[in-house]
């Protein structure tokens, strides 16, 4: 028994004193598969560390009871309800008291960090005076809050930048940037890196023994806080903020430069001032439109279980899509053969995916493993073998029949058949099909590497259990899935298509390109969509467009409504809508006087989201959330405003149809209200 605790009993903590008279304190929360810290489990250390600290230890080391991971940071399901409440400022005051009390410990501590260490974790992790983290590539240690639209609020952003100086400490905090256990201990968070299996020891070890951090270190912490330095670097973060967000849409890391800028005197009154904002911050909109987004991926990560039956992938079309797939799935540990009608077009691909594992791969010894497990196959040998055939050739349904017609009579009898079309509805592809059931659409988004979102394609012959599958598969490629009904478009290009076609038309009345793009941006979209359209390929977005556009009974405007010229398809050809150099549209100057229309940020966002409430009507994914996280995840539609359907509710039904019958009198009937603004969804 350890002195000070003699009869008291934690759910979520258990306290064990060694013979050198080491107390290993282990969070292990009760009920739960990932330590996150929720009020009892704070109310718990508290309690416990106020006991310690009227009879310390000789040292103290805070280990995981978890066999995954560390701590993941504070419990965002109680986090929302106390928001809910407005009870956050306790809540935030409950944790710095906590971290605060194992600061002022009498004795050594250390914190052992293994597997993920988020948020509160890293936070609490900070309040110990030293830590060891090992070496496992799943030890990664992150403040993530900003993207919660929040920033630490239990201390970290008092104490990391005293630690590891400012520049390393907003550069973790403003960009959620996760880092290694080695890049943690080259900027003097982590002292130690050590083998899993040697954790606490070395921790037990580093306490007993001590450590003077370097005086580089120690300097740059005290140095880059002073007041002159503040009032100096402050513009300078700012600076680099407004390059990547808007502080109307995101205003957390802008409180944070601001609070740290003008916060002095000791530790309690800069505590004071970072509860006191983060407090502030959490009210805001965008705070609770960024929670809800979390959850939304949440659900989707949830759609799929872990066994997908699927180790061998056989992918049909080395283009851009095709090829880039097939890298992608076996960077991600799938073996897969890359098939097509020419030798070169595979090369091509194989060598784009030797650049994704270069950049990916970043221990250069275990890149020939992830080489091998991709294959180039132009006699389509590894059809007979493969668990899961994805189909990316040119997007013509009878191209597409003709293929199926060849390759189906060649999988073995469990084999999934997927089709990556962008918009083909899969009832115009399964008639020939012996085995509709195994099949469906996978749709991927460009570039395959950085978009998060795998559309599961339906249609009424389809086994339920292969979108089970599917989204089992996505699941291990570290893609969210979310399904959707086979009509033309499915959810992300039906939406899309109308807000591309609106800038295109604008284009053609003679607005610049680059102020729709800069309309756009300007609500919060991550891209222009002229610069979009260029992008994607003129050569795509024609294709799309005449599918799309007899469905929707769209106009298409002259620049979609032919194919492009030769060497004219947008940024892959270095010319499109614009001209591109180094992979950067190169957007002619506008003068600054420039007479932007009134109605344009309507009349590019509008379209989208009637279009979006119109496929909500009709079924296409099962319910707003759904549809909200499908267009966050596919388009990068503003993860401030929470999505399409939330926009609606937070803006209001009724000045949005205003909105849209103003534009309709002005600029015509493809504004017209679509079918579902009277659904209770809406108003939720």
């Amino acid at each position: 028994m350890i002195a000070g605790l003699d009869g008291l009993r934690f759910s979520h903590w258990q306290a064990e004193q060694r013979a050198d008279g080491v107390v290993l304190l282990t969070f292990d929360r009760a009920g739960e598969s990932v330590n996150t810290f929720a009020q009892d489990v704070l109310v718990e250390l508290d309690a416990l560390l106020e006991r310690l600290a009227l009879d310390p230890p000789k040292a103290l080391v805070l280990r995981s009871g978890k066999a995954r991971g560390f701590i993941a940071g504070a419990d965002i399901r109680e986090f929302a309800a106390f928001d809910a409440k407005g009870t956050i400022g306790d809540s935030i005051r409950r944790g710095q008291q906590a971290f605060q009390r194992l600061a002022d410990l009498p004795c050594p501590t250390v914190a052992a960090i293994h597997g993920f260490c988020m948020g509160g974790g890293t936070e609490i992790a900070l309040a110990c005076r030293c830590r060891v983290a090992s070496n496992d590539p799943s030890t990664r240690i992150g403040l993530p809050e900003v993207k919660l639209g929040i920033y630490p609020g239990w201390g970290g952003s008092v104490r990391l930048p005293r630690l590891v100086g400012t520049p390393a400490a907003m550069d973790m905090m403003l960009t959620g940037r996760t880092l290694s256990a080695s890049a943690a201990r080259g900027i003097g968070l982590v002292d130690e890196v050590v083998e899993p299996a040697r954790l606490v020891d070395a921790a037990v070890a580093l306490a007993l023994g001590g450590r003077v951090r370097p005086f580089k270190q120690r300097a740059t912490g005290w140095l880059t806080n002073t007041w002159p330095a503040r009032q100096l670097l402050a513009p300078m973060l700012v600076k680099q903020v407004a390059r990547k967000a808007r502080k109307e849409h995101y205003p957390a890391p802008y409180a944070l430069i601001e609070t740290w800028r003008r916060s002095g005197g000791g530790v309690q009154k800069r505590l004071e001032a970072e509860r006191k904002s983060v407090v502030k911050l959490a009210g805001t909109p965008t705070a609770r439109n960024l929670t809800r987004v979390f959850f939304l991926q949440e659900r989707l990560k949830g759609l799929g279980g872990k066994d997908s039956g699927i180790q061998r992938v056989h992918v049909v079309g080395a283009g851009v899509m095709g090829g880039d797939i097939a890298a992608w799935s076996a960077y991600k540990g799938f073996d897969v053969t890359l098939q097509d009608r020419e030798q070169p077009f595979i090369d091509k691909a194989m060598a784009r995916a030797q650049e994704l594992f270069a950049k990916k791969v970043k221990d250069e010894a275990k890149r020939p493993a992830v080489s091998a497990r991709l294959k180039a196959d132009l006699a389509g040998d590894g059809l007979p073998a493969a668990d899961l055939v994805i189909e990316a050739i040119i997007e013509q349904p009878d191209a597409k029949r003709a293929l199926y017609a060849s390759v189906e009579p060649r999988l073995k009898a469990e084999a999934l058949l997927t089709t990556n079309t962008s918009s083909i509805p899969l009832d115009d592809l399964r008639g020939g099909l012996a085995q509709p059931a195994r099949f469906a659409g996978l749709h991927y988004f460009n570039p395959v590497a950085m978009m998060p979102l795998v559309e599961i394609v339906r249609h009424d012959g389809m086994d339920p259990t292969t979108e089970l599958r599917l989204a089992a598969f996505c699941k291990a490629i570290d893609k969210l899935p979310v399904p959707v009904t086979g009509t033309p478009g499915f959810l992300v290009n039906r939406l899309l298509f109308p807000y591309m076609l609106e800038a295109a038309t604008a284009y053609a009345e003679g607005i610049p390109g680059a102020v729709i793009d800069k309309a756009a941006v300007k609500f919060g979209m991550p891209m222009g969509p002229i610069e979009l359209i260029d992008t994607v390929g003129l050569d795509v977005a024609v294709g799309v467009g005449a599918e799309l556009a007899p469905f929707l009974g769209l106009p298409i405007p002259a620049s979609l409504s032919s194919p492009p010229e030769a060497g004219k398809r947008g940024k892959k050809d270095g010319q499109g809508l614009y001209t591109w150099a180094e992979g950067k549209a190169k957007k002619p100057e506008v003068p600054k006087d420039y007479p932007v229309p009134a109605d344009l940020e309507d009349r590019l966002i509008l379209p989208l989201i009637n279009e979006a409430v119109a496929a909500l009507h009709d079924g296409v994914v099962a319910d707003a959330d759904l549809l909200d996280a499908g267009v966050i995840f596919g388009t990068g539609f503003a993860p401030f405003r929470g999505g399409p359907i939330q926009y609606v509710r937070e803006t209001g039904v009724d000045v949005i149809l205003a909105r849209l019958k103003a534009l309709q009198a002005t600029h015509g009937d493809r504004f017209a209200p679509r079918p579902g603004w009277d659904s209770p969804a809406l108003r939720a």
